[in-house]
């Protein structure tokens, strides 16, 4: 029974669509020239990376509904079949874009600067003798060649590995040809690099040394054909949330991952059709899975490209700008008592956030710690604070063990932290721990008792702080700080209450009040009022508030929504979402904040907080949002920040109504504005918030009479 009707493709756009042509302007960014040679090689390669994960699963989600015979369409009219069919289509082609890209683009472009790739066949004798050398030593010892046949069953090909497949023929008899296969060890490098000689330096990928030399792995045999091929496989945690221990549930679950069932087969594009026929078999995949490389198997591996010490192809180096307190300030807390700080990492230095959880590590007025770990990453200072203050007061840590791709590293967290005299928890039943919370109770030199927060839209991890753009709020407000303390409850005793006010909380009533409030600005609208929303997430496919977003453009508001990845909302569609604007950015740094501002008549309120406006953000996880009110802060993010963003010219993609995207014209001088470089400017003193007025007017007041888009 179809649940949606196909009238909706017209008010909705494919969710996994919409995250392909998101996918394909990060690959622009490899094709632009005007970003450094080695950067464009790392977005070819996280591009490679994205597709990885969306076949390990939502392609992976999708066939698996199709093998449980569910026809339920989609917001968009579409069943998990005919979804399948337009992504086989779109992500051939986007396959066959990222090989263009290595092959016209990048190989040539880094040949210029003497980084040269090779196939081992093109080396000359010195370096074909150190192939050879290095194939004795380092990679031949690993490789465990194996022939397939009634007693050699097809090896477990785990997830993500690269192989090298064979067709081979005995020597001594008129055997029919056989397959044979060989795993290439993780542990050496997916590239190797030869020695440099007249300032150039020539690279081979190891899949194409082990099939080389593949001759010395199959003695006795003729070798008819060899190529490199690759496994992704479903990677879907299927976790029993009712487990009585979840963290060996998870664990369990995380080593079958390894072995899920495959959803995508890569092999080089000269393979011989018999081998890509007999791997098609064994791992019962499609002919659209297949997809034939023209270049390296496995795209991601070009990231070692970026490890090469050639600082001349990169973005100049950027620290982010310190906050410098004070010198007359006793503490940080001194400091926040005085007003709430806001931190608008990488542009702002994320040191600050580290030194308030290092202070309430060592401060000894500081008597408890609550916090949420989602992704922390390896080496981590916040870490290291939590142990120490489990040494001389009360820590909690709220760990989500299911945090997709990093679940082995937070078991590891989650055991360390325990032994440490830590409390840790795994949050509530059947929901993931999404929000970034952070609260410290302390005596005050008088006694007092007060609470201090930092709330945040990024994870507690210091070195993807270089790299995301993030916003964290530092504050004792009292209303603020007993909620977040509220928040903790729910995560520890599941103690829930109606509101949270004035957080917002999902999935108790975050999505609820998100769609009130847009509706309070369509009011505000038919009121004559002034009206404006601005709302900048990672994603937007929540149907009820699309549909409130589309209620308020027919009531007069004008909608300006940054969406850096899926968007299920058509713009510009006549008599629909006419006054709503999409963009998404995709630049050196990952966008990742998550903003929320409501003109609300003349008395803005934003919102900031780690949500995405997607039903498993609002149903299915903890998820919190904020409120700045210190009106400085509130202004800086309103007409700093988020103009900005809506003043991109080069790196801003405009979301048409087909799904489609195209980019914003450019002043009629021919200049770009770029937010990004704008936020890094500005914090080394060389631009003033002013420039933005070369693509849009900022308004002289925080309360402007009536906003007009340009």
């Amino acid at each position: 029974m179809r649940t949606a009707s196909r009238a909706n493709s017209r008010l909705f756009l494919n969710r996994d669509l919409s995250w392909l042509q998101f996918n394909r302007r990060v690959l622009e960014e490899a094709q632009d020239a005007s970003n450094p040679l080695l950067e464009r090689v790392k977005m070819l390669a996280i591009s490679g990376s994205n597709l990885d994960e969306f076949f390990e699963i939502r392609v992976a989600a999708l066939l698996q509904l199709m093998e449980d015979g569910v026809d339920d369409a989609g917001l968009d009219g579409l069943s998990p079949a005919e979804a399948i069919e337009a992504i086989a289509r779109d992500t051939q082609e986007l396959v066959e874009e990222q090989y263009r890209c290595w092959n016209q683009m990048l190989r040539p472009a880094l040949a210029e600067n003497g980084i040269v790739l090779r196939a081992v066949d093109e080396v000359d004798e010195v370096a074909d003798a150190y192939l050879a050398d290095y194939f004795d030593r380092e990679l031949d010892p690993l490789l465990t060649p194996i022939t397939i046949d009634p007693a050699h069953p097809f090896p477990r090909v785990i997830n993500k590995s690269l192989s090298v497949g064979f067709l081979l023929k005995r020597r001594r008899r008129s055997a029919s040809a056989q397959l044979g296969v060989t795993t290439v060890p993780r542990s050496l490098p997916a590239i190797v690099a030869l020695p440099r000689r007249n300032g150039i330096t020539e690279y081979v990928f190891i899949s194409e040394l082990a099939a080389h030399y593949a001759e010395r792995l199959y003695r006795g045999y003729e070798v008819l054909s060899r190529a490199a091929f690759r496994i992704t496989r479903n990677s879907n945690l299927y976790v029993d949330d009712e487990s009585r221990n979840l963290l060996e549930s998870v664990r369990t679950e995380l080593h079958n991952r390894r072995k899920g069932a495959a959803v995508r087969l890569e092999i080089e594009a000269s393979a011989n059709s018999e081998v890509v026929e007999r791997l098609q078999q064994n791992f019962e995949v499609a002919d659209w899975q297949v997809f034939r490389a023209d270049g390296p198997v496995g795209l991601p591996a070009l990231m070692k490209l970026y490890d090469i010490d050639r600082d001349d192809l990169k973005f100049r180096p950027f620290a982010g700008r310190e906050l410098v307190l004070p010198r007359r300030s006793r503490s940080l807390f001194n400091q926040i008592d005085r007003g709430d700080i806001l931190v608008h990492s990488p542009f702002d230095s994320y040191d600050t956030v580290v030194a308030f959880l290092e202070a309430a590590a060592d401060d000894p007025n500081v008597v408890s710690i609550s916090q949420t770990l989602y992704r922390t990453g390896e080496k981590s200072p916040i870490i290291d604070a939590m142990v120490r203050a489990a040494a001389r007061k009360e820590v909690t840590a709220v760990v989500e063990l299911k945090a997709r791709f990093d679940e082995a590293a937070n078991i590891r967290w989650a055991r360390y932290l325990e032994d440490a005299g830590v409390q840790v928890f795994y949050g509530a039943v059947s929901l993931k721990t999404h929000c970034k919370l952070a609260v410290v109770a302390r005596r005050t030199e008088n006694g007092e008792p007060r609470l201090y927060a930092h709330l945040g839209t990024g994870n507690y991890n210091p070195t993807t702080a270089r790299l995301y753009t993030d916003l964290s709020l530092l504050t004792s407000d009292p209303q603020v700080t007993r909620s977040a303390h509220d928040v903790f409850r729910f995560l520890t005793a599941y103690s829930e209450q109606r509101h949270y006010d004035p957080l917002l909380v999902a999935p108790v009533n975050l999505s609820e009040r998100v769609q009130e409030l847009i509706a309070r600005e369509a009011e505000h609208a038919r009121s004559g009022l002034p009206a404006r929303l601005i709302i900048k997430v990672n994603g937007l496919l929540d149907r009820g508030i699309i549909e409130e977003l589309y209620r308020a453009s027919q009531a007069g508001v004008e909608i300006d929504l940054i969406v850096r990845g899926m968007c299920a909302l058509r713009p510009r569609l006549p008599r629909v979402s006419s006054r709503i604007r999409v963009r998404s950015i995709v630049g050196r740094f990952l966008e990742h904040s998550r903003i929320f501002y409501f003109q609300n008549g003349g008395e803005p309120e934003l919102y900031l907080g780690s949500a995405d406006l997607m039903p498993r953000n609002l149903y299915e996880r903890v998820e919190v949002l904020f409120p700045v009110n210190e009106p400085t802060l509130r202004d800086r993010i309103r007409y700093e920040i988020l103009e900005a963003y809506l003043a991109d010219t080069c790196k801003a993609r405009l979301l048409r109504p087909d799904g489609s995207y195209t980019r914003p014209r450019r002043a009629r001088s021919g200049a770009g504005f770029t937010a990004q470089t704008f936020f890094m400017e500005l914090a080394e003193g060389r631009a003033m918030p002013s420039q933005i007025g070369n693509a849009r007017k900022r308004p002289r007041s925080s309360r402007p009479a009536r906003e007009r888009i340009a």
